[in-house]
């Protein structure tokens, strides 16, 4: 059955690793990280070493990996929008500390335009790198059995509190429990350090 809320559907197809729709997503929600990046890097030093676009293709990354597990329950768009704002903030906050742990000197990068093209043509777009359905399948396999189990249930539109009735447990443990079984595995495979969403 189809859902009548255009937002779900669209968060399901996502879900079903839907390219079509990763991309819709995209183009309707990169300019709310854009402007999150704008409003939380005011650092003059910082800007010049991250580039909004690779931030926004760091926070679609792991949503894609995220949501194609079924860690959200997201019913409108201004959820999403206030989700990917914290993730994009936390990702800041990861590379400025990151940055000021290696006592990087600003003074040192280089401006050489043809540089910097040659490392962003390189760059794959999130849709790529994360919406397909080999991500899921890479991920799925890489879960211990449970928290295969959990995503899989998740993943065809099982909300928790099913999930927990059919596997035991309540639906706030069988959450965290797949929610932290994502964060050892995005880390893992390097999508992100600890996003705490």
């Amino acid at each position: 059955m189809a859902d009548a809320n255009p937002f779900t559907a669209l968060l399901q197809r996502v879900r079903a690793g839907d390219p079509a729709a990763a991309t819709d997503l995209v183009r309707q929600f990169e300019p709310a990280i854009r402007v999150a990046v704008r409003a939380n890097l005011v650092d003059p030093n910082l800007r010049r070493h991250f580039d909004s676009l690779d931030i926004c293709q760091s926070v679609l990354g792991s949503f894609f990996v995220r949501a194609a597990a079924g860690q959200f329950d997201l019913n409108e768009p201004g959820q999403l929008v206030a989700l990917l704002v914290k993730m994009t903030r936390n990702k800041l906050a990861m590379q400025a500390r990151r940055h000021r742990q290696l006592k990087r000197d600003s003074r040192r990068v280089s401006d050489d335009a043809e540089a910097i093209g040659a490392v962003a043509a390189v760059t794959s777009s999130p849709v790529d790198a994360a919406a397909g359905k080999e991500m899921l399948s890479a991920l799925l396999t890489k879960l211990p059995g449970d928290e295969r189990e959990i995503a899989q249930r998740r993943a065809v539109g099982q909300d928790w509190a099913t999930v927990a009735a059919e596997m035991g447990g309540t639906p706030e443990a069988r959450r965290k429990q797949l929610a932290r079984a994502i964060d050892r595995l995005a880390t893992e495979l390097g999508l992100d350090e600890s996003d705490d969403e």
